[in-house]
Order: structure tokens, then C-alpha cells, then sequence
């Protein structure tokens, strides 16, 4: 390989590497203040919201809210993750109702 590759694949995994790891050495030795630690709760959710209303809102592009198997879907998959609190359940509840949802038409 020519030394430009190895020097691009050097540069790439340090601009990946180090935003990954500088937070961690320089909070690692803090105590962060409680309000914080609950603001971070947060995060996990809402990164999952936004990754999945476009795909339950808008499926082909375009806003629906009836006769959306994806949204339809979503209702009975969203009450057994809660319910259950079981990754493997809530997947089969969903490909499941995906299944029903796509064939039965509202």
C-alpha cells in the first residue's frame, strides 16, 4: 500500500478516536453535578425518536397517519416494549405486526 493510504488511515482513526476519548479522560476524575447526570438520562430516547418518527411519520417521503402499516405497527411493538421490557419480545411483536399490518389493509 502507498503511504498516503496508511497516512489517511492513521489521520481518520485519530479525528474518530480522540472526541471518543477525550470526554472520558477529562470527566473521568470529576463529579458531575446530578441535574447533568439526569439531562444524559435523556439522551438515549430522544436519539431514538428522531431516528424514528421520520420512519413511522413518513414512510415513501410523504407525512400519513391512516393506512400506515409503519405507524400501525409501531402501537402494539411500543405497549409490549413496555410491558415486557424484552429486546427479544418486542422484535418478534414487531416483525409480527408488520406482517399482519402490510397484508390487512385499513
Amino acid at each position: 500500500m502507498d503511504g498516503h493510504i496508511w497516512l489517511v488511515i492513521l489521520g481518520m482513526a485519530l479525528v474518530t478516536y480522540i472526541p471518543r476519548m477525550l470526554p472520558l479522560v477529562m470527566l473521568s476524575r470529576t463529579q458531575l453535578p446530578d441535574i447533568f447526570l439526569r439531562w444524559l438520562s435523556y439522551i438515549p430516547a430522544a436519539v431514538l425518536a428522531a431516528l424514528l418518527a421520520p420512519a413511522l411519520f413518513l414512510p415513501e417521503g410523504k407525512f400519513a397517519l391512516v393506512g400506515n402499516p409503519y405507524l400501525l405497527a409501531a402501537i402494539p411493538t411500543s405497549l409490549v416494549a413496555i410491558r415486557t421490557r424484552s429486546i427479544a419480545l418486542t422484535i418478534l411483536c414487531g416483525m409480527l405486526a408488520m406482517v399482519l399490518f402490510q397484508h390487512v389493509r385499513f
